[in-house]
């Protein structure tokens, strides 16, 4: 009866013993996974940071991509403006320029023969064409100055404001000063017509000639006013700035 208790009191300390040995094992365990799982995260960290360091520069090399298109698209809305600031038409400046040639070089023939009083070559001295009448007129003075001497000043400036470097000015008064000139020149032109037509009764043919060129340069003047404005690119301007903004690179 003794021996059976003592044996069950072996067996119950050794139970015990598997017991707390068990537990320690299960203890020792659970560190161990905690530490592995801290250890995995850590690890996941420095992979992340690893990846986004490789990252980095090709995002760099995306900003700057940007950055370039963005110049691009800037460059490209000064070229254009350089390019429509020369002016109108060359077609256009050049007519002009070569018209107020024409009308200087007739401004100067007949210049000289108001002075010299000679005989205009090529012109008939009867009838209705009678230059030589035309010329010596009472109307062929406007002030007390020759209206020979006031065609020839006319005709320096328009070639000055005819020429494609004068039609490419940047500066809005000279536009401005080459309207305002063959304004005065038609409305100058209408009261010479009027008074061959109706004063004199005869007219000239180098007059004639004059008129129609600056007539001709009137209406070319104007189109340009109308069609491009009194400075060369504003109206360019204004729909580049509406343009929208071309999009930017993935």
């Amino acid at each position: 009866m003794t021996a059976s208790k003592s044996s069950r009191a072996r067996n119950a300390r050794i139970g015990a013993q598997s017991g707390a040995a068990r537990n320690a094992a299960r203890a020792g365990t659970a560190v161990k996974n905690g530490s592995g799982a801290r250890n995995g995260s850590a690890a996941g960290k420095a992979t992340a940071n690893r990846s986004a360091a490789r990252s980095a520069p090709a995002a760099r090399p995306a900003a700057g991509v940007r950055a370039g298109a963005a110049e691009r698209g800037a460059r490209a809305q000064v070229v254009p403006d350089e390019e429509t600031s020369r002016g109108p038409a060359p077609w256009l400046q050049v007519a002009t320029f070569v018209l107020a040639l024409a009308g200087l070089g007739v401004s100067v023939y007949l210049t000289i023969a108001h002075f010299t009083e000679s005989a205009l070559l090529g012109c008939s001295e009867s009838g209705l064409v009678n230059c030589t009448k035309v010329t010596t007129s009472p109307q062929s003075y406007v002030f007390g100055i020759p209206v020979a001497v006031l065609g020839l000043a006319f005709y320096v400036f328009a070639v000055a404001a005819m020429s494609p470097w004068a039609w490419q000015a940047r500066r809005r008064e000279v536009h401005l000063l080459r309207l305002a000139s063959v304004v005065a020149g038609i409305g100058f032109v209408l009261y010479l017509v009027y008074a061959e037509l109706f004063i004199i009764g005869s007219i000239c043919l180098y007059c004639t000639s004059v008129h129609v060129i600056t007539f001709v340069l009137f209406v070319l003047t104007a189109f340009a006013a109308a069609a491009w404005g009194l400075k060369p690119g504003a109206a360019w301007k204004l729909s580049l700035a509406r343009r929208p903004a071309a999009p930017e690179p993935a």
